[in-house]
């Protein structure tokens, strides 16, 4: 039994301030937050695959220097596209963009995300199947919903989260039936948290 390593990129600016994600968005100091996460060591050996997009693709960036992992991008992997509300602050909008039958202006409907997901879903198996250890998937929090809401399974009282938490980490055993061990998790942000509040004598 192998293991796959769910990941959502570490906060951008843009998630900070509420505006809806531009491609070249970059993590920034969740990314940071994560060099001394205890989970990264259990990356040693694996592979990477990020979605190419600016946010995910520096997270993976990080953890291919930390950990010295072959690193490739999936296209497919990329978070869903809003088209013309790119860069748009939420609090603008006056609608619910994310709306089961919202269709944003030159981006993709629910079911067309839906679609590519399942695309990027058989690529992950072909390239799990084709690592000799784990393997680590850097992408979106959409992306990561999707999967978990209709390719994973969940342990009993566990519900698919609304919100994936950035730099949140997913931990699902392969092959099939794609059980997952640890949902959505934050606590080594946490970990991180306290301990530089003691290195600073904060209370």
């Amino acid at each position: 039994m192998s293991r796959l390593f769910l990941i959502r990129h570490g906060e951008t600016a843009g998630n900070a301030s509420r505006i809806v994600q531009r491609l070249t968005s970059r993590s920034h100091h969740a990314t940071a937050r994560c060099r001394r996460s205890g989970w990264r060591a259990g990356l040693a050996g694996a592979g990477i695959v990020s979605s190419y997009f600016a946010r995910a693709a520096s997270t993976a960036e990080y953890l291919q220097r930390a950990t010295a992992a072959p690193l490739s991008f999936e296209p497919l992997l990329q978070e869903r596209n809003f088209g013309d509300l790119r860069g748009t602050p939420y609090a603008e909008l006056g609608f619910d963009m994310f709306a089961p039958d919202y269709a944003p202006p030159n981006g993709e409907t629910w079911p067309l995300f839906h679609a590519r997901v399942d695309q990027a879903w058989a690529r992950v198996q072909e390239l799990a199947a084709a690592t000799s250890g784990s393997l680590a998937v850097v992408t979106h929090g959409l992306v990561c919903r999707s999967l978990a809401a209709r390719h994973l399974i969940l342990a009993d009282g566990e519900a698919v989260p609304e919100r994936w938490e950035n730099t949140s980490l997913t931990i699902v055993d392969w092959p099939a039936p794609w059980r997952v061990r640890l949902l959505n998790c934050v606590a080594h942000l946490e970990d991180l948290d306290a301990a530089s509040r003691a290195d600073s004598g904060a209370v």
